[in-house]
């Protein structure tokens, strides 16, 4: 007589497939609770006869995350530049170790000299002031949104914020400028048109209402043809404050980006108050910036609605060494040498090649991204796939493991196409090794 025994019984308990050695390691690493989901997951495919009771363990340490975060390191490969889905700018070696050394007790608000409250990130806010002289003080909160409510709540609640009609943008995810300036208790007063606004119609519509002349750079979009505009020098001559808003986060004029507008540049042509952001074209953490007038910058520090945009230690500490620090990688793929890029992706080809999986060089355009310079394009090079290598390049099996990072391209004439222009050369071997396990 043979006795059958239901395998599912064989599924070894829950404590037993916790104490191997492995998992144990993994919940000081990961919590108990992710580790207690994977095992569970693999007791339930043992239970269907989707693997042997034997595997349990194995097959628990095998499904673990690398990381405790859902978020997953990307490698962007798209040729957009600052991509605000994948965290726009990428932090520099500085700013990471940064972030690391702030991470535990930090004297954020603390005089270690005097042993009393210290003004809260003195260290940060000095490298900002020295990196805009023209400014007569600074202030930063989370982002530059948080900028633009502060200043209105601040200086025009219950009064007028005279704005050009072809100003009045939409920012990411489908937020207005006009939707988030009226939140505040603030008044709009449009002047001019979409394409054409004059110093005259500002002029014509200051009463005692005004509060400040906005001044927004429309920095996602771009109006050709029959157009004029007021310049900050010709609202710094009316009898009001002048608000700018540069979006991007240049604070000085960049050679490659001419037209873009800068901090300096709007400050030294009259501007009382600038805003813009930090983690664009600074190449620093998300955070808002505000620079000008002291007495203005004064007022904002100090109401409430300051406290709830303030940055924490992690920020403060990132956006530091960002300005303190080596150039950024976005300003060295800004500088990137088109020879130089299409050298790397035709190595890489090479290299893929090798191990054959089928990889042609391309010449491409990239661009800044971000609400960044919207008319420039930069010349580029990519590695063009077959587009049934997007999927796994995103969410495959590596990548959810973490044994390589996700890769993010385009898709362009039914090809996949990897731009190298806001990939680090440090990360191209890692590029090839995720390639090839999609592939594999």
């Amino acid at each position: 007589m043979v006795a059958l025994v239901d395998v599912r019984r064989l599924t070894p308990r829950t404590d037993t497939v916790l104490a191997d050695p492995r998992l144990v390691a993994a919940e000081q690493r990961l919590g108990r609770a992710i580790v207690l989901s994977a095992v569970r997951r693999a007791q339930e495919r043992a239970r269907a006869g989707e693997i042997e009771p034997a595997a349990v363990a194995d097959t628990a340490a095998a499904d673990l995350p690398s990381l405790a975060a859902t978020l997953t390191p990307v490698i962007n490969a798209t040729g957009i530049l600052l991509h605000t889905n994948l965290g726009r700018a990428p932090l520099s070696v500085a700013a990471r170790m940064a972030i690391q050394a702030a991470a535990g007790s930090t004297d954020v608000e603390f005089d270690l000299a005097s042993g009393l409250r210290g003004r809260r990130g003195r260290g940060m806010l000095a490298a900002l002031a020295a990196a805009v002289p023209g400014a007569e003080a600074v202030h930063v909160v989370n982002n530059n949104a948080a900028a633009l409510v502060l200043a209105a709540t601040a200086l025009a609640a219950g009064r007028e914020i005279i704005v050009s009609r072809g100003e009045l943008i939409e920012i990411g995810d489908g937020f207005r400028l006009p939707d988030l300036l009226e939140s505040t208790g603030a008044r709009i007063r449009e002047v001019g048109t979409t394409n054409r606004t004059t110093a005259r119609d500002y002029a014509a519509a200051i009463g005692p209402q005004t509060a400040f002349v906005l001044k927004v750079h429309p920095s996602n979009f771009r109006v050709e043809g029959f157009t004029a505009s007021a310049s900050v020098a010709e609202l710094a001559a009316l009898s009001v404050p002048v608000v700018g808003d540069i979006g991007s986060g240049l604070l000085v004029p960049h050679p490659l980006l001419p037209a873009e507008p800068d901090a300096a540049s709007w400050l030294s042509a009259g501007a009382d108050l600038v805003t813009a952001s930090g983690d664009k074209l600074l190449g620093g953490p998300q955070a808002g910036l505000l620079l000008g007038r002291a007495d203005l910058i004064a007022t904002l520090a100090r109401h409430p609605l300051a406290r709830a945009f303030r940055i924490d230690k992690l920020t403060v500490a990132a956006l530091e060494a960002t300005l303190t620090g080596p150039s950024p990688p976005v300003a060295e793929q800004l500088a990137a040498d088109p020879a130089s890029l299409t050298e790397r992706a035709e190595r890489i080809c090479a290299a893929l090649a090798d191990v054959q999986v089928e990889a042609i060089v391309e010449i491409t355009e990239a661009a800044v991204g971000g609400g960044g310079a919207p008319a420039v394009t930069l010349r580029s090079a990519a590695v063009s796939l077959p587009t049934v290598l997007a999927d796994p390049l995103r969410a495959g099996t590596a990548v959810r493991r973490g044994t390589v990072p996700a890769v993010v391209g385009r898709i362009e004439d039914g090809r996949l196409v990897l731009d190298l222009r806001a990939v680090a050369p440090a990360d191209d071997e890692l590029l090839v090794a995720a390639v090839v396990a999609a592939a594999g």
